[in-house]
């Protein structure tokens, strides 16, 4: 799938009316919830049948688009599968019971309930709701783009407007010329002191944009919690305050997010291979005491841009096991264990004193490249096949491989 976004420009109206399509799309969704919980055995189908009762009984679901009260059953029923799926795999912890929608912000249609005027770059909807027409601002150009390729228009609200989503059936390798092979691979050790170290020896800064932002932020909660009465409808001035609260929030994730973006782009273009610890930040933002500065640096974010460019530019991206890659040693794989506070990695093997941090890129280096039998120059690299034990240099940036029978 491949998204084009879009930002809405329109009437305070219409936007009044995008925002009735989404409390309607999470009443059908909370309703759905209610019905599964309430009947034993309920089933897919079931529920989409529940869907068309609803529509019958109250008239402002009947107003939506039926594929917008179909999508609406469809985020139902993937919550629910996924919990039956966690009891079923026997998962630690909790399990993922579905639960009520609070604060929903889209509303998805499918082939019907909008057309696209490709002429004047604008998207008019349909249904009951009166939504009309609305002005598309972005630079894509839409004629590239045939109507029978977009599978699905989502609206999203955001705290600085609304956008239009169209996901087209689309692989982004036939629209991105393939780069030229490199015949160059790299490892990169994420971590809270630099971004990543990667098996260069080069690191790259982190940018903290919550930590910088963190002291205006704080202000402008403290200058909503002031407008705030309980028990009563808010103020405008409350909601204004809400507002600019919530594009601080946004901004820091727009800015971590494209930097996010432009660091995994620069090493899949330099890169025939690259190579990542598979984390599960998940368990270590349990970490009371790491958990703000690990979602800060966006480790998840990297990790999900680095294998989207490995796909769209036909690159390899391999995440290893990151057990041990701290401790060991990278020159001949003794375990040397270190406590957090050691930032350097010494060993009585005669391996010059390394940053902690590019000894860890070498052993998750060594470990992506280890173990792969069989050619890669049909596919990516133009080298020799690799053995089952490969030699990675220090300090070297070639992907050579030394075949050991």
């Amino acid at each position: 799938m491949f998204i084009l976004e879009y930002k809405l420009r329109g009437k305070e109206s219409q936007f009044r009316a995008i925002d009735e399509s989404i409390r309607t799309v999470q009443f059908v969704r909370n309703k759905c919830l209610r019905y599964w919980e309430d009947n034993k055995g309920v089933g897919q189908k079931d529920i989409y049948k529940h869907v068309t009762a609803l529509r019958k009984e109250f008239s402002f679901v009947k107003d939506l688009n039926s594929t917008a009260c179909q999508q609406a059953c469809e985020r139902t029923w993937t919550a629910i599968l996924k919990f039956y799926t966690n009891c079923k795999n026997n998962i630690r912890g909790k399990k993922g019971y579905p639960k009520y929608s609070k604060r929903t912000r889209s509303v998805e249609f499918k082939k019907s309930g909008w057309k696209l005027n490709h002429d004047t770059k604008r998207i008019t909807f349909s249904d009951g709701k009166n939504i009309g027409e609305l002005k598309l601002i972005g630079s894509r150009d839409l004629y590239y783009f045939q109507e029978w390729q977009i599978q699905r228009v989502r609206i999203v609200r955001r705290a600085d407007g609304y956008f239009v989503q169209l996901i087209l059936k689309l692989d982004p390798r036939d629209i991105t010329p393939q780069l030229e092979t490199t015949k160059k691979c790299v490892a990169i050790d994420v971590g809270l002191k630099y971004f990543y170290s990667d098996s260069n020896g080069e690191t790259v800064e982190c940018p903290k944009y919550y930590r910088q932002s963190e002291k205006r932020l704080n202000k402008l909660n403290r200058r909503k919690s002031r407008k705030f009465v309980k028990g009563q409808k808010q103020s405008n001035n409350y909601q204004k305050a809400r507002k600019k609260y919530a594009k601080g929030h946004l901004k820091a994730s727009r800015q971590r997010e494209e930097f996010a973006k432009e660091k995994a782009l620069r090493l899949i273009q330099s890169n025939d291979l690259v190579a990542y610890e598979d984390l599960k930040v998940k368990n270590l933002v349990r970490n009371k005491k790491l958990a703000k500065s690990i979602n800060d640096v966006a480790w998840s974010l990297l990790r999900k841009w680095i294998e989207y460019f490995g796909l769209k530019y036909g690159r390899l991206t391999i995440a290893v096991p990151p057990h041990h890659t701290t401790s060991d040693c990278p020159n001949c794989g003794k375990r040397v264990k270190k406590s957090l506070s050691t930032r350097t990695h010494v060993c009585d093997c005669g391996i010059p004193v390394l940053d902690r941090d590019y000894a860890a890129s070498l052993n998750i280096l060594k470990k992506a490249t280890s173990g792969h039998g069989g050619s890669w120059s049909n596919e990516i690299l133009d080298l020799n096949a690799w053995g089952d034990s490969t030699s990675i240099l220090v300090g070297s940036n070639t992907c050579q491989g030394k075949l050991s029978h």
